[in-house]
């Protein structure tokens, strides 16, 4: 009989790449992770894996496993969860990944909203970027993300179930004062301008730089922040500009100028579960409160003058 355990790792090595990357996830030691797979091998009595050079990859036998454990591990959970509540209402922990601004216009509002309906239900924000938030959910540790489908360095597979939330429009943000005009921007007249940056292949990161090549130009990067407030106040400076989507503006006390776009590029926001097995009731209510949110996050730009509102998030 196959160990739960096992499948899992095997499913992890499916998405993580390697034998290092699941023991750092696991906090185990490759040798452990080796020996566990060579087990599940062993109860299968089927190849899984393969030595190339000083790396491991998995057999077709492997890769068909590696995907039937997912449903095999979610279906085992759903269970688990619905013996946990028969006959009673959602209860137990769901893990909600989402990016930042999408935390507080949405995770947050959703969050505050069930603890008043579902006293047990528990439910974990995961502060997760587009790029990590995918594989997380793949490997079962989070049960539902905030995500755009427009990252196209990591799409969105058949494997996920996808429920659309807003679409987002992604602005030029400048220092107050900024001579800039009215009305939407070309980017090309901001070549010679410092920018500030997401970190390195992130969803905003990557964005960014493909518009400004887009627009025949390499950008002067002089800073990168892993958090929108930071480059915000970097640019209320007057330090540099940077491009971020109308959420993250939105929430902010900065006192910052906004212009659209004149070749408009918008994201859309999605929540995102993996598909193939039932969804638990738990899940399910989440799911439900995000979709039906009663005050969702605008879907028109900030106006040009940059707002100040009370602190709430920072993207």
């Amino acid at each position: 009989m196959m160990n739960p355990w096992r499948l899992r790792l095997l499913s992890q090595l499916d998405t993580l790449g390697t034998v290092r990357a699941v023991a750092q996830a696991g906090h185990l030691s490759p040798s452990s992770v080796s020996q566990q797979l060579a087990v599940l091998e062993a109860e299968t009595g089927t190849k899984l894996l393969e030595r190339t050079g000083r790396r491991v990859r998995l057999t077709s036998a492997g890769l068909i496993l590696a995907q039937r454990a997912r449903a095999i591990l979610d279906h085992m959970d759903g269970v688990e969860s619905e013996l946990r509540g028969f006959g009673e209402e959602p209860s137990g922990l769901v893990r909600l990944g989402a990016f930042q601004s999408a935390i507080h216009t949405l995770a947050v509002p959703a969050v505050n909203r069930l603890a008043a309906a579902h006293p047990h239900l528990d439910v974990e924000i995961l502060e997760l970027e587009p790029h990590a938030s995918m594989p997380a959910l793949r490997m079962a540790d989070a049960d539902i993300i905030i995500t755009t489908t427009d990252f196209d360095e990591l799409p969105l597979g058949p494997d996920l179930d996808l429920v659309p939330l807003a679409e987002d429009p992604v602005l030029l943000v400048l220092p107050p004062g900024h001579p800039a005009g009215r009305g939407p921007v070309d980017l090309a007249a901001f070549a010679h301008e410092a920018w500030a940056f997401d970190m390195p292949q992130s969803y905003m990161a990557n964005l960014a730089r493909r518009l400004c090549r887009q627009a025949r130009f390499e950008p002067r990067v002089v800073c990168r922040f892993s958090n929108y407030m930071m480059a915000l106040q970097h640019v209320e400076a007057g330090l540099s500009i940077t491009l971020l989507p109308a959420l993250a503006v939105a929430h902010s006390r900065y006192d910052v100028t906004t212009r659209e776009l004149a070749t408009p590029v918008t994201r859309t926001i999605t929540a995102a579960v993996r598909r193939g097995t039932p969804t638990r009731a738990a899940v399910r209510v989440v799911l439900d409160a995000l979709r039906h949110d009663p005050t969702p996050p605008p879907l028109t730009p900030p106006t040009e003058r940059g707002t100040a509102t009370p602190p709430g998030g920072t993207r």
